[in-house]
């Protein structure tokens, strides 16, 4: 069976026992970084398997064919990336899709997910959210990319580069007004920071800011209860 883990996004007291159990009994591991995979099972004392590999972007189709192969002769397989779930703005889908396709049996153990992290963090609407990844580059492309969902009422989240979140919060205000957000950095680590605001109060902190770590980007929907009072 092919077992798709959720490993932590900073703090690694959130890996579950089950997540431990199914480490420890892969006679393969198929992560994104072996060196983090490997920082990580070394801190909980897991066995290094047989076979551990990267499967990244780039190597997608020839990974999950092999990853076929070590299923169809019966062993375990264990599927992680470098924090959160596999397959969601990370590499997995591809072998996750196939294994449906074929009836190839996985499953799927939960954990930490920036995603819902973020989402209660920011304090707004939980009731219904979109969550689109990450956002393109261009600026034609990004206004575009916000402008999908300037009408809807749910809350929006994304990721964003620490280098790219000054000049994506200038284009979500132009684009969707000066309604509430939350900027989401380095969660469930040390250094955790959540800055919540209008738009326009979270651009002028962070136009010019040098942000390190990761980060989550949450907007509220199109909804006047979460959109900047006129005076």
């Amino acid at each position: 069976m092919l077992h798709i883990i959720a490993t932590p996004i900073g703090n690694l007291g959130d890996l579950s026992p089950r997540a431990i159990e199914a480490f420890k009994n892969a006679a393969v591991i198929a992560c994104e970084d072996t060196r983090r995979t490997w920082q990580l099972l070394t801190h909980f004392a897991i066995p290094r398997p047989p076979e551990m590999f990267s499967y990244r972007q780039g190597n997608e189709e020839r990974i999950t064919e092999k990853v076929l192969a070590d299923l169809a002769a019966g062993k375990e397989v264990a599927l992680c990336s470098d924090g959160g779930y596999p397959a969601i703005s990370d590499p997995g889908y591809r072998l996750v899709r196939t294994c449906a396709q074929q009836n190839v049996p996985y499953e799927v153990i939960p954990g930490a997910s920036a995603v819902n992290v973020a989402l209660i963090m920011s304090g707004l609407s939980t009731s219904s959210f979109t969550f689109r990844g990450f956002p393109p580059r261009g600026p034609g492309a990004l206004r575009n990319w916000f402008a999908e969902d300037a009408d809807r009422e749910h809350t929006l989240i994304c990721y964003e580069s620490p280098f790219r979140i000054g000049a994506t919060l200038e284009a979500a205000l132009d684009v969707l007004g000066d309604r509430e957000a939350a900027v989401c950095i380095e969660l469930t680590k040390l250094h955790e920071r959540v800055s919540r605001g209008y738009l326009s109060d979270l651009v002028n902190e962070y136009k010019d800011a040098k942000v390190k770590g990761e980060v989550a980007l949450v907007i509220a929907g199109n909804n006047p209860k979460f959109r900047r009072p006129v005076e």
